[in-house]
């Protein structure tokens, strides 16, 4: 079995990537709505607890805050626990970082690009509206990461693979990364940190293969 987490900058073509990867493979996809089902039928009574504490107004917060970052890893670790998935950003690479049977993945592209795939994709006709909508991604998507794992979404540091649509094709990097995922699920990761190893909570582990539709572990 093996992991994959891709880390994408708006108009990279990153979630293509991503979906086309999980389709060779015969992965599960998971994405942000993926995530929020499984938050939905597990989770949201843990944060309705902290929030009706007899905390004050910041405590309370930075109560749920914690509560909402700790429920989000176990829910990631849950699924790549399970094996053989696609996870799209939701700061998965710095969840999973260190595990053997993980790859993980930023996908990038020059800004001009980017600007342009998006005024394409989504019917923009002004591309000052397309600039600006791909700089705030950017900011949220920063602004997610730094706060809540305390890692820089931009750098490479933290990244397996890097790889540049711009100059490598989609396709030919789904190709890539398809390669790399088999790969790597053939390899023995011994006594070495590695997702399957992973303690999942068995109700978190039961939500996971009725939102997956599996009840097979990889």
């Amino acid at each position: 079995m093996a992991v994959l987490t891709i880390s994408r900058e708006l108009g990279s073509e990153g979630t293509y990537l991503g979906q086309k990867v999980a389709q060779k493979l015969g992965y599960h996809f998971v994405d942000k709505a993926l995530i929020e089902k499984v938050l939905n039928q597990y989770g949201f009574v843990q944060f309705e607890e902290a929030y009706e504490s007899g905390a004050g107004f910041w405590s309370r917060y930075d109560m749920l805050k914690s509560t909402m970052v700790k429920f989000l890893n176990q829910v990631i670790q849950a699924l790549a626990q399970h094996g053989n998935v696609v996870i799209l950003g939701r700061g998965s690479f710095a969840v999973l970082d260190g595990l053997a049977d993980v790859l993980n993945v930023r996908i990038k592209a020059p800004f001009p690009l980017r600007v342009s795939r998006v005024m394409a994709q989504q019917g923009i006709t002004e591309a000052i509206k397309a600039e600006i909508l791909v700089k705030e991604n950017d900011k949220a998507r920063t602004v997610f990461v730094e706060s809540w794992y305390g890692v820089r979404w931009d750098t490479i540091d933290d990244f397996d693979l890097v790889i540049d649509t711009g100059k490598v094709s989609p396709d030919l990097a789904v190709t890539w990364l398809t390669e790399a995922v088999k790969n790597l699920a053939q390899r023995q990761v011994g006594d070495q940190p590695s997702a399957r190893k992973i303690q999942v909570d068995p109700v978190l582990d039961s939500v996971i293969s009725q939102v997956l539709e599996c009840e097979a572990k990889h």
